[in-house]
């Protein structure tokens, strides 16, 4: 049998606002793998114009935690869970699949491999972590239409400088995740 090679990413982990997103990419034989780099080091236009890539050329498919389940589970757990949702949905079951990072989610049947830094190194990978970012900057974006004060359309709801003056002069919307700092400080002395 073919070793078929998954490679699955998260994003959002360290965003401030909505949920976590995972993706699993399977390459078809033919996929140019020189052309894929880590989501992160890409323009927003490359990004999208691999998305498409992607999903006419690979076998592929995406998990998300809720804000809700970030809250009650933690991020951590919330991304694994992110990431075995979206390995369970490939229509074909991988023989090996390779997990950004340290951490990979429990999944019985199933030959998994972190590895540190891998949306750097493997291809499959860093395809995962494109299409993850695309779809989850979908979702963050038309947030922001409602939220135009926070900037999340420019700033995928992270941190910036921006988005905290955001929070402290309009104050922790419904999105926000109120167990992570700054917020959850900011809600604890109110």
């Amino acid at each position: 049998m073919k070793n078929l090679i998954a490679g699955v990413d998260e994003v959002g982990r360290g965003s401030l606002v909505g949920p976590v997103f995972a993706a699993s990419v399977i390459f078809k034989k033919y996929v140019d793998k020189k052309i894929f780099k880590d989501s992160k080091q890409l323009s927003k236009n490359k990004r999208n114009l691999l998305e498409k890539y992607i999903k006419k050329n690979c076998v592929w498919a995406i998990g998300s935690a809720s804000l809700e389940e970030i809250e009650k589970l933690n991020i951590l757990n919330a991304s694994l869970l992110a990431m075995k949702r979206s390995i369970k949905k490939l229509k074909i079951k991988p023989t090996t699949i390779l997990v950004d990072g340290n951490r990979s989610p429990y999944l019985i049947g199933y030959r998994l491999k972190c590895i540190v830094k891998g949306d750097k190194k493997i291809p499959e990978i860093s395809a995962a972590s494109i299409i993850a970012k695309v779809a989850r900057d979908r979702i963050i974006t038309k947030m922001s239409k409602k939220f135009k004060n926070y900037s999340w359309d420019k700033n995928a709801g992270y941190g910036t400088r921006q988005h905290l003056a955001a929070i402290k002069k309009f104050g922790v919307t419904k999105h926000h995740r109120k167990t992570f700092s700054p917020i959850h400080n900011i809600l604890s002395h109110n």
